[in-house]
């Protein structure tokens, strides 16, 4: 029976290396800047070395050894990171960095006190470079000084989130008014009216909040040219500083920063990237194509528990409103495991219950408003 379980627990902390040696070299292919490539590759060996580790621990029980094959949920979050960039997914492994960090307490084998030791600088790891734009940040010295303020974002949550607050929004306003009217016509009014509302107002909101932190970061970069002009020594030390915290001894960190700081044409891009996290080229993102992404997956959401209602009537649509609906919730609950590591099934499911549930509810709210207006 110990035999037993010390299997199951081996398969699983393989397949927890597997999952993550895959993820990093991936990570490390979709990389621009060649010192977090390296970073993230050496990550996807250490992993890898670590599964080896249990692969000979379940040798040692003569249990067969599947595959090398990593899960589904991992091999969404590659094509992520090949689609949209590692920057896209970096916070959803963050966060299940920090998870899997504590995965290895309480096991009793060396291995396992040794992995600890090892997932736990990858999560600290992952966690800087999940806060900066574009590799491991220097933000912690730009806090230091009190000018400069970072802001980060998880865009795979958003997307997930945009669909949603569409899809379960629509669908109860849909519900309400079906409950209080016979008219097809006014349920597509109503819904048409919403989706477009919403999408509005989430593709208004989002424009708002990448321009406003556009604008932010160009005030933050004016302030470094003027940092630079006006304290160029002290600049180089804080330079050095961030060397260091990134490994480089002392005297390698100034000798590099002094190196740096005399180029006159590229130290402010070095010092926007390196010291306060920001891609002076891309400056968070243009306001434009975050708005048209909002308003798309609002109204992608939205359209799920509409549609029904241009081809059908009656109860007929309204039931299949909610099964079609039920489908597109399933999918964002999915969806929603790849940032919390829980099962599909059971997140899915509570997407689902939640939504129909909040769609009952005002369906009932508008039968009553129907029938005391009748």
């Amino acid at each position: 029976m110990a035999n037993n379980k010390d299997a199951e627990r081996y398969l699983a902390n393989r397949q927890k290396e597997i999952d993550g040696a895959a993820l990093y070299l991936a990570l490390a292919e979709a990389e621009k800047q060649p010192q977090m490539a390296e970073v993230y590759k050496r990550l996807s060996a250490s992993e890898g070395k670590h599964a080896a580790a249990w692969d000979r621990k379940l040798e040692e029980l003569h249990v067969p050894i599947p595959p090398r094959k990593p899960t589904g949920r991992t091999r969404i979050l590659i094509w992520l990171a090949k689609r949209f960039g590692p920057q896209f997914v970096l916070p959803t492994i963050t966060g299940n960095e920090k998870a899997d960090s504590m995965a290895y307490d309480g096991q009793a084998d060396a291995e396992a006190r040794e992995f600890s030791k090892d997932e736990k600088s990858h999560a600290r790891l992952i966690s800087m470079a999940s806060n900066s734009s574009r590799g491991l940040p220097g933000g912690s010295v730009a806090q230091m000084e009190g000018r400069h303020r970072a802001g980060g974002g998880n865009a795979l949550r958003a997307a997930v989130l945009g669909a949603n607050d569409g899809l379960v929004s629509i669908l109860s306003l849909v519900m309400g008014v079906a409950g209080a009217t016979d008219s097809n016509s006014a349920v597509l009014i109503a819904g048409m009216a919403g989706l477009l509302a919403g999408a509005g107002s989430m593709a208004l909101g989002e424009w708002l909040s990448v321009q406003s932190s556009r604008e932010l970061y160009e005030n933050q970069i004016k302030i470094e040219a003027e940092e630079i002009a006006e304290s160029p020594e002290q600049e180089q030390e804080e330079l050095a500083l961030i060397y260091q915290s990134k490994g480089l001894p002392e005297e390698r960190a100034r000798e590099l920063a002094a190196h740096m700081m005399a180029d006159k044409g590229s130290i402010l891009d070095t010092l926007a990237r390196e010291e306060l996290g920001i891609d002076p080229e891309e400056l968070g993102g243009s306001a434009y194509e975050a708005a048209f992404t909002s308003f798309f997956l609002f109204a992608v959401g939205a359209i799920f528990p509409l549609f029904p209602f241009l081809f059908w009537s009656g109860n007929l649509a309204i039931y299949i409103s909610l099964a079609v609906s039920g489908v597109g919730l399933f999918i964002i609950g999915a969806a929603i495991t790849l940032m919390t590591g829980r099962g599909i099934l059971f997140s899915g499911t509570r997407q689902v219950l939640v939504g129909i549930a909040a769609a009952l509810l005002t369906f009932g709210i508008g039968r009553l408003i129907g029938v005391s207006l009748t």
